[in-house]
């Protein structure tokens, strides 16, 4: 969208920001224009680095009165093209909102501003012999996890990032700024507001406060890189660890075809075989007897190799073998641009998706593997494909719809942990049938203008109203 009215929003912008907090430079606008998913660019008109939530308040009061959409950018690491400014307009930047603004060790909770990062708290979280769980491999900004309801490795055990959120401040379309929870453990007063926004993707408005549940480091922590003969013994054993009551914190899948990336990119020589990565927190006595028993379990499943690291630096280079998967599919095919699909199923129905979807990745002679937090029923397919070729960006279409739709129809959802953004929106009618509805209405009644992130997750039309 062509900004027709450009210099008097900048004007109006000059009266509530500092000069160098606003800015029209062609550069800084494509690094706004795109995320990490295959989704085209597309550029906003203005850039904005609030530093306060008066500012964020004021931006949005500006966005009112003269129509023009406004997207929530965190550090861009999204996978469904969230932060694509689709109809232009605002860009507002959290990365000088980066503040630890408190931490309340006997209540477990943190206070953050949206632009801190998981690695940025977790480093100081660690001075108090704490740690914030949600690990999505990405070092994401806080508030794009809470944006997207982001989860990764750890959710088996400690849940997604919904799980973790005690209170939000949150700057609404017009200006006014609420705050959906407070800092008690539970709570049976008024409406969810905490679930209701979180996962919004910034189309009910902009967080500028979070209240985090946090947890005290593991007193020990054990990690397992384990090999079967197939997929679906890697995943069937995964599900007889978890009826067994294990407590277990990580369960990664990483398949053959992955392994191969790994061990290329890492340069390790781990046994190329459908691998699970595993890892264990408590306290010494309790975890030995917890892993005798998942290696019991774990060799009634054929698998053909277990190794455990309980030293620092050798469970960092295993999960970082697993984080980096997605950079070394991307390094092992120059020219390619990676897909990653995202489906969530009961965990009754996971092998067989998983074995559903590497039939149809050689059905259709992808290049790519699978792998996902399989505790929970959620994996992705790593999909490397050239953007020019039509022929490929069709069957990688092709692909993504056939395991959504198996997904969809036994119980599960088209995205466990990535979002809606662009990418998924096809799919919500389907999802969620007439509680779609609903959730347009609310959309509807928080941003009636449709100028928070238009064209993303809960979509109301309202052309209008954007000029």
């Amino acid at each position: 969208m062509a900004m027709d009215n450009q210099e008097t929003v900048l004007q109006a912008l000059k009266d509530h920001l500092k000069p160098e907090q606003i800015t029209i430079n062609e550069t800084i606008k494509e690094l706004h224009g795109k995320d990490e998913s295959y989704h085209q660019m597309e550029l906003p008109d203005i850039v904005v680095f609030p530093e306060t939530t008066q500012q964020v308040s004021a931006i949005m009061k500006v966005s009112q009165q003269y129509k023009v959409p406004v997207v929530p950018f965190g550090l861009g690491s999204s996978l469904e093209g969230h932060v694509i400014p689709k109809s232009g307009g605002i860009t507002v930047d959290f990365s000088l909102m980066s503040k630890v603004l408190d931490i309340d060790a006997e209540d477990f909770l943190v206070t953050v501003q949206p632009g801190v990062t998981r690695t940025q708290l977790n480093k100081e979280l660690k001075k108090h012999g704490l740690f914030f769980t949600v690990d999505p491999g990405a070092d994401a900004t806080l508030g794009g996890m809470a944006a997207t309801n982001a989860s990764g490795t750890t959710s088996v055990k400690y849940g997604v990032m919904r799980d973790q959120v005690r209170d939000l401040e949150v700057v609404m379309a017009d200006g006014t700024v609420i705050h959906t929870g407070n800092k008690a453990a539970k709570s049976s007063s008024g409406l969810h507001l905490n679930g209701l926004f979180v996962g919004s993707e910034g189309t009910l408005g902009c967080f500028t406060e979070m209240t985090l549940r946090v947890y005290g480091i593991p007193e020990f922590i054990t990690a397992a890189r384990a090999s079967f003969a197939s997929v679906k013994d890697a995943v069937e054993a995964v599900v007889s660890i978890l009826q067994a009551g294990i407590p277990i914190a990580r369960v990664e899948l990483v398949d053959e075809q992955s392994m191969k990336q790994v061990n290329l990119y890492n340069e390790t020589a781990y046994l190329e075989k459908p691998t699970l990565f595993l890892e264990f927190h408590g306290n010494e006595a309790g975890l030995k007897q917890d892993v005798e028993f998942m290696e019991e379990i774990v060799q009634g499943h054929a698998c053909e190799e277990i190794a455990f690291e309980t030293d620092t630096a050798a469970r960092n280079q295993l999960w970082e073998a697993r984080h980096t998967l997605a950079y070394a599919y991307i390094h092992g095919y120059p020219g390619k641009k990676l897909m990653v699909t995202d489906v969530c199923l009961p965990i009754s129905e996971l092998a067989g998706a998983v074995n559903h979807a590497r039939e149809n990745l050689q059905a259709l002679g992808l290049p790519g593997g699978i792998v996902g937090h399989v505790g929970d029923g959620n994996f992705h397919a790593l999909i490397m494909m050239d953007m020019n070729d039509e022929g490929e960006v069709a069957k990688a279409q092709e692909f993504n719809e056939r395991i959504v739709v198996y997904a969809l129809e036994r119980g599960g959802t088209c995205t466990g942990e990535h979002g809606v953004g662009i990418g998924k929106q096809k799919y919500q009618k389907q999802e969620h049938g007439a509680a779609l509805d609903v959730m347009e209405k609310i959309k509807a009644a928080l941003d009636p203008q449709n100028l928070l992130n238009p064209g993303k997750n809960i979509q109301v039309d309202n052309k209008e109203a954007i000029q």
